[in-house]
Formats: C-alpha cells, sequence, structure tokens
C-alpha cells in the first residue's frame, strides 16, 4: 500500500522495508551458497559438527563456521548449544526446514528459487547498459544458476501438478492421450515439463523443442538421469517440417520472452493435428495494470526488469512484451495469429495462467 501519514513516518516506512528487503536479499544468496556447496544435504543426512560438515563438502573450515554461525544467528539452523567453543557445536535443520532447502519433490523447495535469483542479477552490469541503449540481452548470457534454477523451481510445479491438475483441465485432450496420440513441448527449457508430459502419457510420442542449445543439453542430461528417452531439439516452432502433427502442443512460461509472439504462436498452431490443443501458462499478474500491485505482481515485474523484457528485446523487430502479460495481450496475440478458440483455464495456480487455444 501506498504510505499515509506524515513525511517522516513515510521516510522511516520505507527504511524499514529496505532494510527488511536486505536481510532478505541475506537470506537468498546465503541459502545459495548452503545449496551449492551441499551444506544443507549435509545437515539433512545427520552431519552436525564443524568438522562433519567440512568433510563432507570438502569445505575449509573457517569458511565454513562462518556460514553456520550467519545462518543459526538468522534462524535458518539450530545450534545445541551456543556458549561451546566453535569447533564443539552441532548444528541441525529445524523440523520441516528440509522440505524447503533439500527435498526438490516437495512442493515447498525453495532452495532453486535462489539458485535462480543468484542467475538473474549476475548480468545487472548489462541490463543497466541495455537501459540506456535500448538494446536486449541473449538468453544465453544468464548462466547455469539462473537455468538450472529456474528449471528446478518450475519442476516442482510439472512433477507434482501437470498430470493430476493442469492437462485433466482438458478432459478431452487427456483422454486421447492416455491411448496414444502426440505431444510437442515448446520452450521446453531443462525440460522437467517435456519429462511429466512423458510419464504421464507413456503411450503418446513426447518431443522437447528449444531454441536455446545449454538449455537443451540439460533437457537431455535430465532426462537420461531419469532413466528416459525423450527426443529433445534445437528446433523453432514454425519449422515446416514438424507442421501439423500433434495433438497437443504445450507452451509454459515462455510467450511473455518471445519476440515476435504472434509469429511464435502462429508456428505453434501450424504444429497443431485438425483436433489439436494449444496450452499456454504463463504468469498470473493482473488482468489490468494497478498500482500498488500485490505480492506476485511484484515478483513479476521484478522478473521483467532483470530479464523477460531485456531477452525479449534482443532480437528485433520486438513486441516488447515483458513479463506482465496479461489475458488481453495474450487473447490479442492468439487472434493475430489465427487461433479462433481463445480460453482461460480454471486451473488454480499462485503463479500461472492457464489459456486453451484451438482453430
Amino acid at each position: 500500500m501506498a504510505a499515509t501519514g506524515t513525511p517522516a513516518a513515510a521516510r522511516d516506512a520505507l527504511v524499514e522495508r529496505l532494510f527488511e528487503g536486505v536481510l532478505g536479499m541475506t537470506d537468498v544468496y546465503t541459502v545459495y551458497m548452503g545449496d551449492r556447496l551441499g551444506i544443507y544435504d549435509a545437515l539433512a543426512n545427520g552431519k552436525s559438527s564443524e568438522a562433519e560438515i567440512a568433510a563432507a563438502t570438502n569445505t575449509d573450515r573457517r569458511y565454513l563456521r562462518e556460514w553456520l554461525e550467519q545462518q543459526a544467528v538468522t534462524g535458518l539452523i539450530e545450534v545445541d548449544d551456543a556458549s561451546k567453543p566453535a569447533h564443539e557445536r552441532r548444528y541441525r535443520l529445524p523440523d520441516g526446514y528440509a522440505e524447503v532447502l533439500v527435498d526438490r519433490d516437495d512442493p515447498g523447495y525453495m532452495a532453486a528459487f535462489a539458485r535462480m535469483m543468484a542467475g538473474l542479477v549476475r548480468p545487472l552490469p548489462r541490463v543497466l547498459e541495455a537501459f540506456r541503449t535500448g538494446e536486449g540481452i541473449p538468453y544465453a548470457d544468464f548462466d547455469a544458476d539462473f537455468l538450472e534454477g529456474q528449471g528446478d523451481m518450475n519442476r516442482v510445479q510439472f512433477i507434482n501438478s501437470l498430470a493430476s491438475e493442469w492437462i485433466p483441465g482438458l478432459p478431452d485432450v487427456h483422454e486421447r492421450l492416455q491411448s496414444g496420440g502426440r505431444i510437442a513441448d515448446v520452450a521446453c527449457g531443462t525440460g522437467w515439463s517435456t519429462i511429466a508430459l512423458a510419464r504421464a502419457y507413456p503411450h503418446a510420442e513426447v518431443h522437447g523443442l528449444d531454441l536455446d542449445e545449454a538449455s537443451t543439453e540439460l533437457a537431455r542430461a535430465n532426462a537420461a538421469q531419469e532413466g528416459m528417452e525423450i527426443p529433445f531439439e534445437v528446433r523453432d516452432a514454425a519449422d515446416p517440417r514438424l507442421s501439423g502433427r500433434y495433438d497437443l502442443v504445450t507452451c509454459f512460461e515462455a510467450v511473455h520472452d518471445m519476440a515476435r509472439p504472434v509469429e511464435s504462436l502462429r508456428g505453434m498452431r501450424s504444429l497443431l493435428a485438425e483436433s489439436g490443443v494449444l496450452l499456454i501458462a504463463d504468469e498470473r499478474v493482473a488482468e489490468q495494470f494497478t498500482a500498488p500491485g500485490d505480492e506476485v505482481e511484484r515478483v513479476m515485474y521484478g522478473f521483467s526488469l532483470f530479464h523477460c523484457l531485456a531477452v525479449g528485446l534482443e532480437e528485433q523487430p520486438s513486441a516488447a512484451t515483458g513479463t506482465a502479460m496479461r489475458p488481453d495481450t495474450l487473447r490479442e496475440y492468439a487472434e493475430g495469429a489465427g487461433f479462433t478458440r481463445f480460453e482461460v483455464l480454471p486451473i488454480e495456480n499462485d503463479f500461472w495462467r492457464f489459456y486453451r487455444l484451438e482453430g
């Protein structure tokens, strides 16, 4: 909400908000350290002393001690007796925290979010320069932290909700795919959506398509680790060799990043078989611009400033959509691409809105 009261009260409230932001930033980046260094895994596996954790993670004890103390001070881990000498203290994850920090299958898993945020801000000097020049930033300039972090955050949704909620929200498509059919997962990223689709519909032929080489390599590695053979290809959805083949085309959290969304949607439309359906999931922003906005709107604009708008502007000409793509904007793009049916699906999700496109 907007500040109210005297100017001094407004000033003090903003100071408090930004200081809380600094504390939150510290939590995010120290969680990133614990995730990448494997310290949370060691704690979850029963390692508790400085020496045990250092041996398990191959980390320097003095650096590790500072991290352990910081985490105990901020309340992210517990210490048995703070008055003991440092080398005698024992640490543990509070009950319930392993689900958030270690268990990548749990719906509450958040360590990957910290990884994504670390990668999100790494090109920040280039973003500042882009503000001055109007140029974009290639998606490939966002490194493994961003790719893997975003992929693993979305993975939580895919493994928990895709087969149980999202595709059953298209009951005719769900029934058809149970006995076979073809699926194209466009902008599949690190492949977890494709893997979830292939697992949910073992009789269907599932293809993963993405234009980013690094993401495609991660997708192939992820599928291999899961013991699945899925064709992942660096290919444009408009490739004429794919046209008219698929009962379902999916595109998760990607249309707002596309420089020419009408052209891209036209390519996806060309992939559909005669009775095929395009399922799009994109950000659940407000239906119209409103300020101040809620927490979802705030985080989506943050993503847009750090990443999505710059990525969308890298290729010219560009629609310059940004993360806050509202339903009417997507409807306009869909109609421009030739779709005759545009439906917002009644699928509950805190961050994504789901659309069915046909025709």
